[in-house]
């Protein structure tokens, strides 16, 4: 399965919390993405072995998005941070829509992530 890890600034502590809970499950035959800076940070505290993209800002979360048009993503795990992310931060809203267009699950908040996961257990 291959999953893609994204998340606003202020939620990268929550995703890097998630892949260690996780770890176990990212780590058994599953291809790991991310983008930059969220990917690189998962590796230090977990190291999971995750293909990098470009940071956010600089169009990481749209080669995730490419991935899912060409049919190659089948979950993505994008943690949001509704209430101050930034100008410079991805933008979840060209992932959703991707995502409903190809049918890829995805999650934006900790909760559905967590649902999610037990499913690809």
């Amino acid at each position: 399965m291959n999953i893609a890890l994204i998340a606003h600034d202020n939620k990268k502590i929550g995703i890097i919390n998630f892949a260690k809970k996780h770890q176990h499950i990212l780590a058994n035959g599953h291809n790991l993405y991310a983008t930059g800076t969220t990917g690189l940070k998962i590796m230090e505290a977990t190291g999971l072995v995750i293909e990098r993209f470009l940071s956010g800002p600089l169009g990481g979360d749209q080669q995730i998005g490419g991935k899912i048009a060409q049919g190659e993503m089948d979950l993505v795990i994008f943690l949001r941070d509704p209430l101050t992310s930034q100008p410079h931060e991805p933008d979840v809203t060209a992932l959703i829509r991707i995502c409903d267009v190809h049918e890829v699950p995805i999650a934006t908040n900790i909760g559905t992530a967590e649902i999610l996961i037990k499913y690809i257990k």
